[in-house]
């Protein structure tokens, strides 16, 4: 977990045991200090690296700490394989059906543990193409779905042939805008921000991460990867404008798609990681909350 919830007695930090399948996967809930919240919600890590970065303990950016601040118990799940979940033998496995199954499975022992029948449930990149397909499948066990930074369609094809995707220092960064020189633009995500991220990468996800996920989404880029026709949940969709890995075509006709009381929120000029940038960070939390909250 990340240092702040561990060691900030603003908050309650707790793991709580879940399998699927034969692996241990790794679900935690932080919620503010002495609170019984009404709310909750599950937040899902894209392909790569897993759901430490919602919690970047650095300043105000934590998304974790924010939600629980206003009231909701914040759950986060690593899918087998990923972060602080169980090791698989195959990287292939965890695909995007098998990850909307762990989602399925974090949903079902949430609802158990707090009495309610439904959860809010926010992706992010490839968490939005997990997230979708839990969501078709299970309506009703959800309130309200975000889908931030959502990979509406295939990123371009590319062979997959390593089922591990070898994770380093600079990958870690790649997501972080730059200047026209190849540096960090640190006038839109901070320099300690972008250590303490890449640190987290390397403690929690380590040398390694299935690559399942990856050959889903590395396919030709007019396949469709979510089907919002079947999503019946009123729906957020939440993205930076300067995004490089977006359809917008796609983007922005979503609500054509979607059931009432669905919104588009595009933040101008923020990328993929538009919730821990600089200008835009405070925006999207307001916008993220604003919608939950309605």
């Amino acid at each position: 977990m990340s240092a702040c919830c561990g060691t900030n007695s603003s908050y309650d930090y707790k793991e709580v045991p879940l399998e699927r399948a034969g692996i241990a996967l790794h679900l935690d809930c932080v919620q503010k200090a002495g609170s019984v919240p009404a709310k909750n919600i599950l937040l899902v890590h894209g392909v790569t690296y897993s759901s430490h970065e919602f919690d970047i303990d650095y300043k105000d950016y934590s998304l974790v700490r924010k939600l629980a601040s206003q009231g909701w118990a914040v759950w986060r799940l690593d899918i087998a394989g990923f972060g602080r979940s169980q090791a698989v033998a195959d990287g292939f496995v965890p695909d995007s059906d098998y990850a909307a199954l762990d989602i399925d499975a974090a949903v079902q022992k949430i609802c158990a543990l707090t009495g309610r029948q439904k959860i809010d449930v926010l992706g992010w990149s490839w968490g939005t193409v997990t997230t979708s397909r839990f969501a078709a499948a299970h309506s009703e066990r959800v309130n309200k779905l975000v889908l931030y930074a959502p990979i509406m369609s295939g990123l371009g094809e590319l062979q997959v042939d390593e089922s591990f995707h070898h994770n380093d220092w600079e990958h870690a960064a790649d997501d972080f805008q730059r200047g026209k020189d190849g540096a960090f633009d640190y006038s839109i995500a901070e320099r300690e921000l972008i250590e303490m991220w890449c640190s987290s990468c390397w403690h929690y996800d380590r040398e390694s991460s299935p690559n399942g996920g990856r050959r889903d989404i590395c396919v030709e880029k007019q396949n469709a990867l979510i089907d919002l026709s079947k999503i019946k949940v009123p729906t957020l969709v939440i993205c930076g404008g300067a995004d490089p890995y977006l359809d917008y075509s796609r983007v922005n006709t979503a609500l054509d798609f979607l059931p009432a009381g669905s919104e588009m929120q595009i933040i101008k000029g923020g990328s993929h990681v538009v919730f821990v940038e600089r200008p835009y960070y405070r925006d999207f939390q307001k916008r993220l909350i604003k919608f939950l909250e309605k």
